[in-house]
């Protein structure tokens, strides 16, 4: 999701620490400076929708437990980030409880790519939400219709009339990308 510098009127002595203890609303904290994520479409929610639905469901069918959140915050290297659609399994809720902010990624998160995101700085969030903590990142292009899947090791991209499905959290869910897009 594009992100942009929040209004002036948000105090800029306000740090990291202030974030983790009462994250403002829509924002992210990035490399030092509180960002407010960017109004997002109407085309974005129903898939965000979708998305938070069909694992919600899929994790009380299955019996595999957990919480399925939106707009939830998180810690990452030392930034604080707010996936569109994130999993969280009963283990880290046991081990964590309720915090104001999770103290590491989730271990499944999405994030649902507007047309004036970059690619590089899509690929470069994956990477991080990687490398503190979540195992699988999805990568969600609504315009191209395009679900990319991230794993540390590997990379696999679902298209119209294909079933995307996880690879390593929330085992044996899928849905057919037309229809989570739809």
């Amino acid at each position: 999701m594009v992100i942009t510098t929040v209004r002036e009127n948000i105090s800029t002595e306000y740090s990291l620490e202030n974030w983790l203890q009462s994250p403002l609303e829509g924002t992210e904290w990035v490399n030092g400076e509180l960002l407010e994520k960017e109004e997002v479409t109407l085309k974005h929610s129903r898939i965000q929708g979708n998305l938070y639905f069909y694992w919600r469901n899929y994790k009380d069918a299955s019996g595999q437990g957990g919480e399925v959140y939106t707009e939830v915050p998180c810690l990452t290297n030392k930034q604080g980030r707010r996936p569109d659609v994130a999993y969280l399994t009963p283990e880290l809720m046991q081990q964590f409880g309720e915090p104001a902010v999770l103290p590491q990624s989730f271990p499944l998160v999405a994030e649902i790519i507007s047309p004036t995101d970059l690619a590089e700085d899509m690929i470069a969030k994956s990477q991080e939400y990687l490398q503190s903590g979540s195992t699988e990142v999805w990568l969600v292009f609504p315009e191209n219709r395009w679900i990319i899947v991230i794993t540390k090791t590997q990379r696999l991209v679902f298209i119209d009339g294909e079933l995307v499905h996880t690879q390593t959290v929330l085992t044996g869910f899928n849905v057919a990308v037309d229809e989570l897009l739809a």
